[in-house]
């Protein structure tokens, strides 16, 4: 399920988090100029993202900046945010909507560095029906027919 949040400071931003990615979309003419012209929606698969940097808003606009391996992260605080193509930008109001984003973020990534219990049931079922190809009960088509149901090829 993807959930979609919308951020309306320097620029607007719409942030769609699913199971896998985070998507930033920057929009509006601030952001072309802020960002360097259009450069499309900017995927980022949630397994690689190592820290996230969380600035509230206080005379400035707050910002969240995600860091992952083969990023710049910018270390020049407010203003290089909003020209980092990894950050967005929220003002005062959104404080609350950035903080709920924060906390799925960090959720999905807590999930993604666990095993799923579908993945260990697969495994334990795929290893049954080797078995049962071993003892001849099923054909090895029949076995690999199976398989790939189970791990959803």
């Amino acid at each position: 399920m993807t959930q979609a949040f919308e951020f309306k400071s320097n620029g607007k931003f719409i942030v769609k988090v699913d199971d896998y990615t985070v998507k930033i979309q920057p929009k509006g003419f601030s952001n072309f100029i802020n960002k360097g012209g259009s450069k499309g929606e900017k995927s980022i698969p949630i397994k690689s993202i190592s820290a996230i940097q969380f600035k509230e808003p206080g005379l400035t606009t707050g910002y969240i900046q995600f860091a992952y391996s083969g990023s710049n992260e910018t270390k020049g605080g407010t203003s290089a945010a909003i020209k980092d193509e990894n950050s967005i930008t929220f003002f005062k109001r959104e404080l609350k909507k950035a903080k709920e984003l924060i906390k799925l973020i960090e959720m999905k990534r807590h999930e993604s560095s666990f095993p799923s219990i579908t993945s260990q049931s697969a495994a334990d079922e795929i290893l049954k029906m080797k078995k049962l190809m071993d003892a001849g009960i099923l054909t090895k088509e029949e076995f690999e027919a199976k398989k790939k149901q189970l791990l959803n090829i």
